[in-house]
């Protein structure tokens, strides 16, 4: 699905996994995190596996280089019938920042939602994230929900 004249938004292939590994490896980073290599490994095929469980991958392409990706899963919900969408990892390289790739991706994410017969996709982040922020604030909605997390 183009984007714009050379922003492709489009499923994750076998073939990206060394350009996935370093988008995925720059979103870590920026969250000061790690994971093994067996992580890598188990995250990879499961974006490009069929169980319906299976987290889900969009990549943003411009002039046949990834510099963006979004994860995301549809996962049952107590409160509705129909399944929900958690927009998990949403990642532009800092040098295609602020040039529509997230808004891309999230409106991908969105319309992958619509066709799952989805209509709720939400996602997190940390209060630092600013910049991401100010993108969020306009195309989604804030919540008063606090994230607790087993210590």
């Amino acid at each position: 699905m183009p984007v714009a004249s050379s922003l492709v938004i489009r499923p994750l292939r076998a073939a990206d996994r060394p350009d996935w590994a370093v988008l995925w490896t720059g979103y870590l980073d920026f969250y000061e995190t790690t994971v093994t290599e067996a992580v890598y490994d188990s995250t990879f095929a499961r974006l490009l596996g069929d169980d319906p469980r299976d987290l889900n991958c969009l990549v943003a392409q411009r002039d046949g280089r990834l510099v963006g990706l979004a994860h995301y899963l549809f996962h049952r919900h107590a409160w509705k019938i129909e399944d929900v969408c958690y927009l998990q990892d949403l990642y532009a390289r800092p040098e295609a920042r602020n040039s529509g790739i997230g808004r891309a991706l999230i409106e991908a994410v969105y319309a992958a939602a619509d066709a799952n017969g989805t209509p709720t996709v939400y996602w997190l982040t940390q209060d630092f994230n600013e910049t991401a922020r100010r993108l969020y604030d306009r195309i989604g909605k804030v919540t008063p929900f606090i994230r607790y997390s087993r210590p």
